[in-house]
Protein backbone atom coordinates (compact mmCIF):
# COMPACT_ATOMS: atom_id res chain seq x y z
CA UNK A 1 0.00 0.00 0.00
CA UNK A 2 1.24 3.46 -0.87
CA UNK A 3 2.35 5.69 1.98
CA UNK A 4 0.46 8.89 2.61
CA UNK A 5 1.76 12.04 4.21
CA UNK A 6 -0.10 13.55 7.20
CA UNK A 7 -1.34 16.34 4.94
CA UNK A 8 -2.82 13.85 2.47
CA UNK A 9 -4.58 11.93 5.25
CA UNK A 10 -6.06 15.12 6.71
CA UNK A 11 -7.23 16.23 3.26
CA UNK A 12 -8.95 12.87 2.67
CA UNK A 13 -10.69 13.00 6.05
CA UNK A 14 -11.93 16.56 5.51
CA UNK A 15 -13.11 15.63 2.03
CA UNK A 16 -15.31 12.95 3.62
CA UNK A 17 -16.49 15.13 6.53
CA UNK A 18 -17.63 17.88 4.15
CA UNK A 19 -20.48 15.51 3.28
CA UNK A 20 -20.28 15.89 -0.47
CA UNK A 21 -18.88 12.38 -1.07
CA UNK A 22 -19.30 9.02 0.62
CA UNK A 23 -16.48 7.13 2.30
CA UNK A 24 -16.26 4.53 -0.46
CA UNK A 25 -15.86 7.07 -3.24
CA UNK A 26 -13.23 9.05 -1.30
CA UNK A 27 -11.29 5.85 -0.57
CA UNK A 28 -11.40 4.80 -4.24
CA UNK A 29 -10.25 8.25 -5.35
CA UNK A 30 -7.10 8.21 -3.17
CA UNK A 31 -6.53 4.46 -3.69
CA UNK A 32 -7.02 2.95 -0.21
CA UNK A 33 -9.41 0.43 1.27
CA UNK A 34 -12.49 2.08 2.88
CA UNK A 35 -11.54 0.56 6.23
CA UNK A 36 -8.23 2.48 6.20
CA UNK A 37 -10.11 5.73 5.59
CA UNK A 38 -12.48 4.80 8.41
CA UNK A 39 -9.53 4.48 10.78
CA UNK A 40 -8.15 7.88 9.74
CA UNK A 41 -11.57 9.42 10.40
CA UNK A 42 -11.72 7.84 13.87
CA UNK A 43 -8.21 9.08 14.68
CA UNK A 44 -9.15 12.58 13.52
CA UNK A 45 -12.31 12.54 15.68
CA UNK A 46 -10.34 11.61 18.80
CA UNK A 47 -7.09 13.58 18.36
CA UNK A 48 -7.57 16.07 15.51
CA UNK A 49 -4.71 16.79 13.12
CA UNK A 50 -2.14 15.81 15.78
CA UNK A 51 -3.14 12.19 15.20
CA UNK A 52 -1.17 12.09 11.95
CA UNK A 53 2.12 13.43 13.23
CA UNK A 54 4.97 10.97 12.84
CA UNK A 55 5.95 9.28 16.09
CA UNK A 56 8.62 6.76 16.92
CA UNK A 57 7.36 5.20 20.12
CA UNK A 58 8.22 1.94 21.82
CA UNK A 59 5.10 0.81 23.66
CA UNK A 60 5.56 -0.81 27.11
CA UNK A 61 4.11 -4.27 27.70
CA UNK A 62 1.65 -2.93 30.29
CA UNK A 63 0.27 -0.41 27.80
CA UNK A 64 -0.19 -3.16 25.21
CA UNK A 65 -2.03 -5.31 27.74
CA UNK A 66 -4.28 -2.40 28.72
CA UNK A 67 -5.14 -1.80 25.07
CA UNK A 68 -6.05 -5.47 24.59
CA UNK A 69 -8.08 -5.50 27.81
CA UNK A 70 -9.97 -2.38 26.73
CA UNK A 71 -10.73 -3.94 23.35
CA UNK A 72 -11.97 -7.12 25.04
CA UNK A 73 -14.09 -5.38 27.69
CA UNK A 74 -15.63 -2.71 25.44
CA UNK A 75 -16.06 -4.95 22.38
CA UNK A 76 -14.39 -2.47 20.02
CA UNK A 77 -12.87 -3.65 16.74
CA UNK A 78 -9.10 -3.72 16.15
CA UNK A 79 -9.32 -0.69 13.85
CA UNK A 80 -11.42 1.35 16.30
CA UNK A 81 -9.14 0.42 19.19
CA UNK A 82 -6.11 1.59 17.24
CA UNK A 83 -7.88 4.88 16.51
CA UNK A 84 -8.91 5.39 20.15
CA UNK A 85 -5.33 4.99 21.39
CA UNK A 86 -3.86 6.83 18.38
CA UNK A 87 -1.81 3.86 17.22
CA UNK A 88 -0.88 4.62 13.58
CA UNK A 89 -1.45 1.12 12.21
CA UNK A 90 -4.20 -1.25 13.28
CA UNK A 91 -1.87 -4.11 12.25
CA UNK A 92 0.21 -3.24 15.31
CA UNK A 93 -2.74 -4.02 17.56
CA UNK A 94 -3.48 -7.20 15.62
CA UNK A 95 0.10 -8.40 16.16
CA UNK A 96 -0.17 -7.68 19.89
CA UNK A 97 -3.39 -9.69 20.03
CA UNK A 98 -1.92 -12.71 18.22
CA UNK A 99 1.28 -12.59 20.30
CA UNK A 100 -0.60 -12.40 23.60
CA UNK A 101 -2.99 -15.22 22.68
CA UNK A 102 -0.20 -17.54 21.57
CA UNK A 103 2.70 -16.77 23.91
CA UNK A 104 1.20 -14.80 26.78
CA UNK A 105 2.34 -11.62 28.51
CA UNK A 106 6.08 -12.14 27.85
CA UNK A 107 5.45 -11.81 24.11
CA UNK A 108 4.36 -8.21 24.67
CA UNK A 109 7.71 -7.17 26.13
CA UNK A 110 9.55 -4.82 23.71
CA UNK A 111 12.64 -6.28 22.11
CA UNK A 112 15.91 -4.45 22.60
CA UNK A 113 17.49 -3.33 19.34
CA UNK A 114 21.16 -2.67 18.49
CA UNK A 115 24.20 -3.16 20.67
CA UNK A 116 24.05 -3.23 24.44
CA UNK A 117 24.49 0.22 25.91
CA UNK A 118 27.57 0.81 28.06
CA UNK A 119 26.06 3.88 29.68
CA UNK A 120 25.24 3.96 33.36
CA UNK A 121 21.67 2.90 34.14
CA UNK A 122 21.27 5.98 36.31
CA UNK A 123 22.26 8.33 33.49
CA UNK A 124 19.50 10.76 32.59
CA UNK A 125 17.51 10.01 29.48
CA UNK A 126 17.38 12.50 26.63
CA UNK A 127 14.72 15.14 27.12
CA UNK A 128 12.71 14.05 24.05
CA UNK A 129 12.52 10.39 25.24
CA UNK A 130 11.61 11.48 28.76
CA UNK A 131 8.67 13.49 27.45
CA UNK A 132 7.44 10.56 25.33
CA UNK A 133 7.47 8.18 28.27
CA UNK A 134 5.72 10.78 30.42
CA UNK A 135 2.84 11.15 27.96
CA UNK A 136 2.56 7.38 27.76
CA UNK A 137 2.30 7.16 31.53
CA UNK A 138 -0.46 9.77 31.51
CA UNK A 139 -2.34 7.76 28.89
CA UNK A 140 -1.94 4.59 30.95
CA UNK A 141 -3.19 6.39 34.04
CA UNK A 142 -6.23 7.67 32.18
CA UNK A 143 -6.95 4.20 30.79
CA UNK A 144 -6.71 2.69 34.28
CA UNK A 145 -9.16 5.28 35.58
CA UNK A 146 -11.60 4.47 32.77
CA UNK A 147 -11.34 0.76 33.59
CA UNK A 148 -12.08 1.55 37.23
CA UNK A 149 -15.13 3.68 36.33
CA UNK A 150 -16.41 0.99 34.00
CA UNK A 151 -16.07 -1.76 36.62
CA UNK A 152 -17.62 0.36 39.38
CA UNK A 153 -20.65 1.59 37.44
CA UNK A 154 -21.37 -1.88 36.05
CA UNK A 155 -21.80 -3.20 39.58
CA UNK A 156 -23.79 -0.15 40.70
CA UNK A 157 -26.07 -0.44 37.67
CA UNK A 158 -26.73 -4.08 38.52
CA UNK A 159 -27.76 -3.10 42.06
CA UNK A 160 -29.92 -0.24 40.73
CA UNK A 161 -31.91 -2.54 38.45
CA UNK A 162 -32.64 -4.86 41.37
CA UNK A 163 -33.62 -2.47 44.17
CA UNK A 164 -33.95 0.98 42.60
CA UNK A 165 -32.24 3.23 45.15
CA UNK A 166 -28.48 2.95 45.81
CA UNK A 167 -27.44 3.45 49.44
CA UNK A 168 -24.05 4.28 50.94
CA UNK A 169 -23.87 0.68 52.12
CA UNK A 170 -24.28 -0.51 48.52
CA UNK A 171 -21.51 1.82 47.36
CA UNK A 172 -19.23 0.60 50.14
CA UNK A 173 -19.99 -2.98 49.12
CA UNK A 174 -18.98 -2.27 45.51
CA UNK A 175 -15.75 -0.57 46.61
CA UNK A 176 -14.99 -3.54 48.88
CA UNK A 177 -15.48 -6.00 46.00
CA UNK A 178 -13.15 -4.02 43.70
CA UNK A 179 -10.44 -3.31 46.30
CA UNK A 180 -8.02 -5.91 44.85
CA UNK A 181 -8.24 -4.48 41.31
CA UNK A 182 -8.04 -0.75 41.99
CA UNK A 183 -6.76 1.58 44.74
CA UNK A 184 -9.30 1.94 47.55
CA UNK A 185 -8.64 5.68 47.83
CA UNK A 186 -9.55 6.24 44.17
CA UNK A 187 -12.65 4.01 44.46
CA UNK A 188 -13.91 5.91 47.52
CA UNK A 189 -13.50 9.18 45.66
CA UNK A 190 -15.38 7.77 42.67
CA UNK A 191 -18.19 6.49 44.91
CA UNK A 192 -18.49 9.93 46.60
CA UNK A 193 -18.68 8.49 50.11
CA UNK A 194 -16.61 9.50 53.18
CA UNK A 195 -13.64 7.30 54.05
CA UNK A 196 -15.06 6.73 57.54
CA UNK A 197 -18.36 5.52 56.04
CA UNK A 198 -16.57 2.95 53.91
CA UNK A 199 -14.59 1.50 56.82
CA UNK A 200 -17.70 1.51 59.01
CA UNK A 201 -19.46 -0.77 56.56
CA UNK A 202 -16.36 -2.89 55.99
CA UNK A 203 -16.33 -3.58 59.74
CA UNK A 204 -20.01 -4.57 59.58
CA UNK A 205 -19.54 -6.84 56.56
CA UNK A 206 -17.80 -9.39 58.77
CA UNK A 207 -20.68 -9.45 61.24
CA UNK A 208 -23.42 -12.03 60.76
CA UNK A 209 -26.61 -10.79 59.10
CA UNK A 210 -29.33 -10.60 61.82
CA UNK A 211 -32.02 -11.13 59.16
CA UNK A 212 -30.35 -14.09 57.45
CA UNK A 213 -32.91 -16.67 58.64
CA UNK A 214 -35.82 -14.32 57.91
CA UNK A 215 -34.55 -13.73 54.37
CA UNK A 216 -34.43 -17.46 53.72
CA UNK A 217 -37.96 -17.87 55.08
CA UNK A 218 -39.33 -14.97 53.00
CA UNK A 219 -37.68 -16.34 49.86
CA UNK A 220 -39.14 -19.79 50.62
CA UNK A 221 -42.69 -18.46 51.14
CA UNK A 222 -42.40 -16.41 47.93
CA UNK A 223 -41.30 -19.43 45.87
CA UNK A 224 -43.83 -21.78 47.49
CA UNK A 225 -46.62 -19.50 46.29
CA UNK A 226 -45.31 -19.20 42.73
CA UNK A 227 -44.29 -15.52 43.07
CA UNK A 228 -47.91 -14.53 43.74
CA UNK A 229 -47.45 -13.16 47.28
CA UNK A 230 -46.74 -9.51 47.95
CA UNK A 231 -45.22 -8.20 51.16
CA UNK A 232 -48.55 -8.02 53.01
CA UNK A 233 -49.50 -11.64 52.40
CA UNK A 234 -45.95 -12.76 53.15
CA UNK A 235 -46.19 -10.86 56.46
CA UNK A 236 -49.46 -12.68 57.25
CA UNK A 237 -47.91 -16.04 56.39
CA UNK A 238 -44.93 -15.27 58.61
CA UNK A 239 -47.33 -14.59 61.47
CA UNK A 240 -49.07 -17.88 60.76
CA UNK A 241 -45.66 -19.54 61.20
CA UNK A 242 -45.00 -17.75 64.49
CA UNK A 243 -42.87 -14.82 63.26
CA UNK A 244 -44.26 -11.40 64.13
CA UNK A 245 -42.67 -9.02 61.61
CA UNK A 246 -43.68 -5.52 60.51
CA UNK A 247 -44.85 -5.30 56.90
CA UNK A 248 -42.34 -2.51 56.18
CA UNK A 249 -39.47 -4.77 57.15
CA UNK A 250 -40.81 -7.52 54.90
CA UNK A 251 -41.06 -5.01 52.05
CA UNK A 252 -37.47 -3.83 52.63
CA UNK A 253 -36.10 -7.38 52.67
CA UNK A 254 -37.99 -8.27 49.49
CA UNK A 255 -36.38 -5.27 47.79
CA UNK A 256 -32.94 -6.42 48.97
CA UNK A 257 -33.65 -9.92 47.62
CA UNK A 258 -34.92 -8.48 44.33
CA UNK A 259 -38.27 -10.29 44.52
CA UNK A 260 -41.64 -8.76 43.71
CA UNK A 261 -45.17 -10.07 43.35
CA UNK A 262 -45.71 -11.01 39.71
CA UNK A 263 -49.50 -10.63 39.77
CA UNK A 264 -50.61 -7.52 37.93
CA UNK A 265 -52.90 -5.08 39.71
CA UNK A 266 -56.43 -5.66 38.51
CA UNK A 267 -57.96 -2.90 36.43
CA UNK A 268 -61.13 -1.39 37.80
CA UNK A 269 -64.28 -2.51 36.00
CA UNK A 270 -67.64 -0.95 36.72
CA UNK A 271 -69.58 -3.66 34.85
CA UNK A 272 -71.57 -5.88 37.23
CA UNK A 273 -74.02 -7.44 34.83
CA UNK A 274 -77.46 -6.08 34.03
CA UNK A 275 -78.61 -4.16 37.10
CA UNK A 276 -80.84 -1.68 35.26
CA UNK A 277 -81.61 -0.78 31.68
CA UNK A 278 -79.07 -1.10 28.83
CA UNK A 279 -79.17 1.65 26.20
CA UNK A 280 -78.38 0.97 22.52
CA UNK A 281 -75.05 1.93 20.95
CA UNK A 282 -76.25 5.05 19.16
CA UNK A 283 -72.78 6.61 18.93
CA UNK A 284 -71.53 3.56 17.00
CA UNK A 285 -67.90 4.76 17.04
CA UNK A 286 -68.74 7.98 15.22
CA UNK A 287 -66.41 10.09 17.33
CA UNK A 288 -66.75 13.28 15.25
CA UNK A 289 -68.94 16.14 16.44
CA UNK A 290 -69.90 19.20 14.42
CA UNK A 291 -70.16 21.58 17.38
CA UNK A 292 -69.59 21.73 21.14
CA UNK A 293 -72.03 19.96 23.49
CA UNK A 294 -73.22 17.61 20.76
CA UNK A 295 -71.49 14.38 21.84
CA UNK A 296 -69.98 13.65 25.24
CA UNK A 297 -68.27 10.46 26.44
CA UNK A 298 -67.61 9.37 30.01
CA UNK A 299 -66.08 6.52 32.02
CA UNK A 300 -64.44 5.80 35.39
CA UNK A 301 -60.77 4.89 35.94
CA UNK A 302 -58.94 3.77 39.07
CA UNK A 303 -55.66 4.94 40.66
CA UNK A 304 -53.74 3.39 43.54
CA UNK A 305 -51.63 5.77 45.62
CA UNK A 306 -50.22 5.49 49.13
CA UNK A 307 -52.03 2.19 49.64
CA UNK A 308 -55.41 3.80 48.82
CA UNK A 309 -57.63 3.64 45.76
CA UNK A 310 -59.00 6.70 43.97
CA UNK A 311 -61.65 6.82 41.25
CA UNK A 312 -61.77 9.49 38.55
CA UNK A 313 -64.96 10.20 36.60
CA UNK A 314 -64.57 12.78 33.76
CA UNK A 315 -66.75 13.87 30.82
CA UNK A 316 -65.05 14.59 27.50
CA UNK A 317 -66.50 16.58 24.58
CA UNK A 318 -65.88 14.79 21.28
CA UNK A 319 -65.90 18.11 19.39
CA UNK A 320 -62.50 19.20 20.71
CA UNK A 321 -61.41 16.56 23.27
CA UNK A 322 -61.96 18.99 26.15
CA UNK A 323 -62.58 17.67 29.66
CA UNK A 324 -65.90 19.34 30.54
CA UNK A 325 -65.69 18.44 34.23
CA UNK A 326 -64.60 15.62 36.51
CA UNK A 327 -65.08 14.23 39.99
CA UNK A 328 -62.69 12.16 42.08
CA UNK A 329 -63.39 10.07 45.18
CA UNK A 330 -62.14 7.21 47.32
CA UNK A 331 -65.16 5.03 46.44
CA UNK A 332 -66.89 4.46 43.08
CA UNK A 333 -70.33 5.43 44.39
CA UNK A 334 -73.18 6.76 42.28
CA UNK A 335 -72.68 10.25 43.73
CA UNK A 336 -69.35 10.33 41.85
CA UNK A 337 -71.33 10.21 38.58
CA UNK A 338 -74.35 12.28 39.66
CA UNK A 339 -72.18 15.16 40.89
CA UNK A 340 -70.25 15.06 37.63
CA UNK A 341 -73.50 15.26 35.65
CA UNK A 342 -74.78 18.23 37.65
CA UNK A 343 -71.53 20.11 37.04
CA UNK A 344 -71.48 19.24 33.34
CA UNK A 345 -75.11 20.24 32.69
CA UNK A 346 -74.26 23.80 33.73
CA UNK A 347 -72.40 24.06 30.42
CA UNK A 348 -75.48 23.24 28.34
CA UNK A 349 -77.50 25.88 26.48
CA UNK A 350 -81.18 25.62 25.64
CA UNK A 351 -80.52 24.93 21.96
CA UNK A 352 -77.99 22.12 22.57
CA UNK A 353 -78.96 18.61 21.46
CA UNK A 354 -76.69 16.29 23.41
CA UNK A 355 -75.80 12.59 23.31
CA UNK A 356 -73.84 11.02 26.20
CA UNK A 357 -72.02 7.74 25.58
CA UNK A 358 -70.62 5.40 28.27
CA UNK A 359 -69.89 1.73 28.81
CA UNK A 360 -72.36 -0.63 30.54
CA UNK A 361 -71.12 0.22 34.05
CA UNK A 362 -73.70 -0.12 36.79
CA UNK A 363 -73.75 3.65 37.41
CA UNK A 364 -75.01 4.32 33.89
CA UNK A 365 -77.72 1.62 34.09
CA UNK A 366 -79.32 3.12 37.20
CA UNK A 367 -82.77 4.68 37.07
CA UNK A 368 -81.48 7.91 38.67
CA UNK A 369 -78.88 8.35 35.92
CA UNK A 370 -81.36 7.72 33.12
CA UNK A 371 -83.85 10.06 34.75
CA UNK A 372 -81.25 12.87 34.98
CA UNK A 373 -80.56 12.53 31.26
CA UNK A 374 -84.19 12.45 30.21
CA UNK A 375 -84.97 15.53 32.33
CA UNK A 376 -82.44 17.53 30.27
CA UNK A 377 -83.47 15.94 26.98
CA UNK A 378 -80.13 14.10 26.65
CA UNK A 379 -79.89 10.93 24.55
CA UNK A 380 -78.14 7.97 26.22
CA UNK A 381 -75.78 5.64 24.35
CA UNK A 382 -73.81 2.64 25.63
CA UNK A 383 -70.94 0.53 24.33
CA UNK A 384 -71.53 -3.07 23.49
CA UNK A 385 -70.67 -5.53 26.25
CA UNK A 386 -66.91 -6.18 26.56
CA UNK A 387 -66.00 -3.85 23.68
CA UNK A 388 -63.63 -1.10 24.86
CA UNK A 389 -63.20 0.27 21.33
CA UNK A 390 -66.76 1.64 21.40
CA UNK A 391 -65.54 4.18 23.98
CA UNK A 392 -61.98 4.52 22.67
CA UNK A 393 -61.65 8.32 23.00
CA UNK A 394 -62.08 8.46 26.78
CA UNK A 395 -59.87 5.37 27.15
CA UNK A 396 -57.22 7.16 25.09
CA UNK A 397 -57.44 10.18 27.41
CA UNK A 398 -56.86 7.92 30.44
CA UNK A 399 -53.76 6.47 28.77
CA UNK A 400 -52.34 9.91 27.93
CA UNK A 401 -53.08 11.29 31.40
CA UNK A 402 -51.41 8.35 33.15
CA UNK A 403 -48.31 8.35 30.96
CA UNK A 404 -47.83 12.14 30.99
CA UNK A 405 -48.91 12.83 34.57
CA UNK A 406 -49.35 9.83 36.89
CA UNK A 407 -46.22 7.83 35.99
CA UNK A 408 -43.87 10.80 35.63
CA UNK A 409 -44.52 12.70 38.86
CA UNK A 410 -43.99 12.00 42.53
CA UNK A 411 -46.70 12.93 45.01
CA UNK A 412 -46.41 13.73 48.68
CA UNK A 413 -49.98 12.84 49.64
CA UNK A 414 -53.48 12.24 48.26
CA UNK A 415 -54.26 15.94 48.57
CA UNK A 416 -51.09 16.82 46.68
CA UNK A 417 -52.11 14.38 43.94
CA UNK A 418 -55.54 16.00 43.62
CA UNK A 419 -54.04 19.49 43.33
CA UNK A 420 -51.56 18.33 40.67
CA UNK A 421 -54.37 16.54 38.80
CA UNK A 422 -56.36 19.77 38.68
CA UNK A 423 -53.30 21.56 37.28
CA UNK A 424 -52.77 18.83 34.67
CA UNK A 425 -56.39 18.88 33.42
CA UNK A 426 -56.24 22.67 33.21
CA UNK A 427 -53.02 22.30 31.18
CA UNK A 428 -54.64 19.58 29.04
CA UNK A 429 -57.61 21.81 28.23
CA UNK A 430 -55.90 25.17 27.79
CA UNK A 431 -52.28 24.58 26.71
CA UNK A 432 -51.71 21.04 25.37
CA UNK A 433 -51.98 21.35 21.58
CA UNK A 434 -53.18 18.57 19.28
CA UNK A 435 -52.37 17.99 15.63
CA UNK A 436 -55.97 17.09 14.78
CA UNK A 437 -57.08 20.42 16.28
CA UNK A 438 -54.81 22.29 13.83
CA UNK A 439 -52.14 22.84 16.45
CA UNK A 440 -54.51 24.36 19.01
CA UNK A 441 -55.49 23.30 22.51
CA UNK A 442 -59.09 22.07 23.09
CA UNK A 443 -60.24 25.39 24.57
CA UNK A 444 -58.50 27.45 21.86
CA UNK A 445 -60.13 25.28 19.19
CA UNK A 446 -63.60 25.71 20.76
CA UNK A 447 -63.24 29.49 21.04
CA UNK A 448 -61.93 29.72 17.48
CA UNK A 449 -64.86 27.64 16.18
CA UNK A 450 -67.44 29.77 18.02
CA UNK A 451 -65.90 32.97 16.69
CA UNK A 452 -65.90 31.66 13.13
CA UNK A 453 -69.55 30.53 13.34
Amino acid sequence: MAKFSPEEKIQAVKQYLNGNEGGKSVAEFIGVHPSILHQWIKQYEYFGEDAFEKRYTSYPAKFKLDVLNYMNEQGTSIRDTAAIFNIPSYETVRKWKVAYETKGYDALQPKKKGRLSLKNDNQELPKKQEQTEGSMEALQKELEHLRMENAYFKKVECLSSKQGKITKQDKAQVVYELRHEFPVKALIKLASIPRSTYYYWVKNFSRPDPDAELKVLIQTIFEENDSCYGYRRIRDELRNRGHKVNHKKVQRIMKELGIKCQVRMKKYKSYKGTVGKIAPNILDRNFKAEKPNQKWVTDITEFKLFGEKLYLSPILDLFNGEIITYTIGSRPTYSLVSTMLDQAFERLRDDDTLLIHSDQGWHYQMKQYRHSLSERGVTQSMSRKGNCYDNAVIENFFGIMKSEFLYRKEFESIEHFKKELQKYINYYNHKRIKAKLKGMSPVQYRVHALQAA
